[in-house]
Parts: structure tokens; C-alpha cells; sequence
């Protein structure tokens, strides 16, 4: 196999060779999964045919029902994929020995930090969670709830001590994730003065001082 990086700085490898030793390399499913969300995020779910994703691929228009059996499992496969890394991330948060707001605080820089590093992530999902479909049904059920159900106890403790306005629970909510926008519309961002060039490490500091922004808004400076 051989690794190559892409523009983004993202480690890229090249594939395997086919079994016989001819034709078109066989992708390594890092890269089918990383050009199916470039698909996804670009296009939206219904206008990415497999056709198109074998397209970028290189293979045949047979590759992606035959690995995955359809369109649909292999978006799901993307997802877990991308997401699998903000699941162990949130799994690592020290719950004990942290009061509700730095609970609260520590699961919205981490929201944020993997935004940063997943832009294309964010962009799929303002797609998929504008529109009813069963996508958005397995989003919701695997993701969000169990995000919400990290954070809404101690929300709600922070209300009930005055330390938190009672706003209702969509409304925090997409307090929090609208500013996602601010990390991955970097056209936007440099045209309102954002400095050059984007890096990975200035993104991660606009992530949180925009986490600082939000919670401070909500609790106060510590």
C-alpha cells in the first residue's frame, strides 16, 4: 500500500492491487470512505449515485452494492465511520470530579474541536438534518440522543441552581451547533477577516474561543 496526503494534510493511501495483479487498484476502505463522504457532503445523498462514488473511485459502477450491499449501508457505514472518533473523544471526558459546568463546557469544546478536524462531517450533516428521511432517524437515534442524554442532567441541575436560563432543549441545542458554521465555511471566514492562511492549528483555536464564547454566554466566565 502506499500512503500519499492530500491537500488538506489528511493521510491518503493509494490502494492494494487487484487480485490478479491487473486492472485498477482495489481502494483501502479508508479511502472508499473518505471519497464517500467528499460525495455526500458535496452532493447530498440523493443526487451521490453509486455510479458517481465509482467514478471517483476508479472501479466499477458494481463496486459499492457489492462491498456494501447498497447506496444506504454505505452511508451509514461513512457516518459511523466519521463519527467514531467523536464517540471515543466524548467517552474519554472526565465525568468525575467535574462539576455540571465544566461537564458542560468540556463536551462543547469537544463538539467543536471535532468539527475542526471532520469539515466535510459538518457539511453532510446540515444537509441531512434538514429534511425528514431515515438518515436522519439513525443520526438522531445514534448520535444526537446520546449526546443530549450526556448533557441535559446537568443542564437541568444547572437550572434548577440559577446558574442557567430554562431554555428548552432544542433551542440550547442549536445554540450550540449553529456556530459550527463559523469552522466550516472557511470561504465566509476569510472574507470576514479571518487570518491567513487556515491552518489546523489556528482552526483549532478559533474552536475554542468559539467555546468559550457560547458557554460563557450560558454560565458566566468560570
Amino acid at each position: 500500500m502506499v500512503v500519499e496526503r492530500t491537500g488538506t494534510g489528511a493521510v491518503r493511501s493509494r490502494g492494494r492491487p487487484s487480485a490478479s495483479g491487473s486492472g485498477p487498484a482495489v481502494p483501502d476502505e479508508a479511502e472508499v470512505l473518505l471519497r464517500g463522504m467528499e460525495a455526500f457532503a458535496e452532493l447530498g445523498y440523493d443526487r451521490t449515485s453509486a455510479r458517481e462514488l465509482a467514478r471517483r473511485l476508479g472501479v466499477s459502477h458494481n463496486f459499492i452494492n457489492d462491498r456494501y450491499g447498497s447506496k444506504a449501508n454505505f452511508w451509514r457505514t461513512v457516518v459511523d465511520w466519521a463519527l467514531s472518533e467523536a464517540q471515543r473523544q466524548r467517552e474519554t471526558i472526565p465525568k468525575v470530579g467535574m462539576d455540571d459546568g465544566e461537564l458542560v463546557r468540556a463536551i462543547i469544546v469537544q463538539f467543536y474541536q471535532t468539527a475542526v478536524k471532520t469539515p466535510l462531517l459538518g457539511r453532510l450533516l446540515a444537509d441531512e438534518f434538514a429534511r425528514e428521511s431515515e438518515r436522519l432517524d439513525y443520526l438522531f437515534d445514534n448520535y444526537v440522543a446520546p449526546s443530549l442524554a450526556l448533557v441535559e442532567p446537568a443542564m437541568e441541575r444547572l437550572v434548577k441552581a440559577g446558574r442557567v436560563p430554562p431554555v428548552p432543549m432544542d433551542v440550547l441545542f442549536f445554540a450550540v451547533i449553529s456556530p459550527v458554521a463559523g469552522l466550516v465555511q472557511l470561504p465566509l471566514a476569510s472574507r470576514l477577516g479571518r487570518k491567513q492562511p487556515i491552518t489546523a492549528k489556528s482552526q483549532a483555536k478559533t474552536a475554542q474561543r468559539l467555546a468559550d464564547l457560547i458557554v460563557d454566554g450560558l454560565l458566566g466566565r468560570p
